[in-house]
C-alpha cells in the first residue's frame, strides 16, 4: 500500500493504475478509522479494481462551534487498518491542497440537504459537497463508496453527481454496528461509560418505530413514542422524522422507499442515525 501525500504523486500512481487496465474504486474518509470503514475498503475490493481511501479532516463541514479541534487523529492506526483491509492507495492530503489561499469556490446542492442534518448545521452539506468534488476531480473514480449511517450525505453525493454528471457509480454501503446496536461512528470515543450504555436507546427506538411504521401503524404516534424513549434515555433530540428515502421529503408516500432518521445529542456527543422501513 502506498501513502502520497501531494497531487502529482496521486494522479502519477492513479494513472499506474489505469495504465495496467484497473479501475479506481475511492472510499473517502476523515480517519479516526473503525470497522464501518473496513467493510467500505472491502466492498470496494473486486477483480480488477484498485481501492484508494482518503483521509483528510474536512474544516468547512464543520460548524463554529462543532469539534474539528478536537475530532480524533491516528494517522499510523488508520493506516495499519487500510493495509489490512486491502487498500492499494491512500491519499492523505494537506489541507493547503484542499483549499489553498484564496480559494473562493462552494458547491451546494438544495433540496435534499436542506432539511434534518442541513437545517441543524447551516453550512454543513455545502462543505461535504465541496470536499468530495474536490476529491472526485483529484482521483477520479469509477466508483465511490459511503456509509448508509450518514444517509442523508449518501443522499446529498448522488444528488450531486447526477445533477453535474460526474459519471461515478455511488455505492452505499449498510450500516455496520457493534453487537448492542449502537451504529459505529469515529465519535463514538467521546462517549464515557454511563452514556455509552445509554446510547444504545437510540437504534432501539427507532427499530421500534420502524416496525410499528411498517406494519401499518400510526407514524406520528410511533414517532412520539421514539421520543419519549430518547428522552427518557437522556437524549436530547435534533431530530427524529419518516423521510422519503431519495429525496428526503417529509411525509413520504407509502408506495416509495421511506427512511427513519434521527440525531440527537448524548451529553456533548451528537449521534446520528436511520432505519429503512420495511412492509409487513
Amino acid at each position: 500500500m502506498e501513502t502520497v501525500r501531494e497531487i502529482d504523486s496521486l494522479r502519477d500512481a492513479v494513472a499506474t493504475f489505469r495504465g495496467e487496465g484497473a479501475g479506481i474504486a475511492l472510499v473517502p474518509t476523515m480517519g479516526a478509522l473503525h470497522a464501518g470503514h473496513v467493510a467500505l475498503v472491502e466492498a470496494a475490493r473486486r477483480p480488477g479494481v484498485k481501492v484508494v481511501a482518503s483521509i483528510f479532516v474536512n474544516p468547512r463541514q464543520f460548524g463554529p462551534n462543532e469539534d474539528l479541534a478536537r475530532y480524533p487523529r491516528r494517522e499510523q492506526a488508520d493506516l495499519r487498518m487500510l493495509e489490512a483491509a486491502g487498500c492499494d492507495l491512500v491519499w492523505m492530503p494537506p489541507v493547503e491542497t484542499m483549499y489553498p489561499d484564496g480559494f473562493a469556490t462552494t458547491i451546494s446542492v438544495g433540496g435534499v440537504s436542506e432539511t434534518f442534518d442541513g437545517a441543524a448545521r447551516p453550512g454543513h452539506f455545502d462543505g461535504v459537497a465541496t470536499v468530495v468534488t474536490k476529491l472526485f476531480n483529484q482521483v477520479r473514480p469509477d466508483t465511490a463508496y459511503f456509509g448508509e449511517k450518514d444517509f442523508q450525505q449518501l443522499g446529498v453525493i448522488r444528488r450531486m453527481v447526477s445533477d453535474l454528471d460526474m459519471g461515478i457509480e455511488v455505492v452505499g454501503v449498510p450500516t455496520q454496528r457493534d453487537d448492542d446496536g449502537l451504529a459505529l461512528s469515529s465519535r463514538n470515543i467521546y462517549l464515557d461509560e454511563d452514556e455509552r450504555a445509554k446510547a444504545t436507546a437510540l437504534p432501539r427506538a427507532l427499530g421500534v418505530a420502524a416496525r410499528a411504521i411498517g406494519r401499518g401503524d400510526d407514524v406520528d404516534a410511533a414517532l412520539g413514542d421514539a421520543r419519549a424513549t430518547l428522552i427518557a434515555a437522556g437524549f436530547v433530540i435534533d431530530y427524529i422524522a419518516l423521510a422519503d428515502a431519495e429525496t428526503l421529503a417529509e411525509n413520504p408516500s407509502e408506495d416509495r422507499p421511506r427512511r427513519l432518521l434521527a440525531a440527537a445529542r448524548m451529553g456533548t456527543t451528537r449521534l446520528i442515525d436511520n432505519i429503512g422501513i420495511e412492509h409487513g
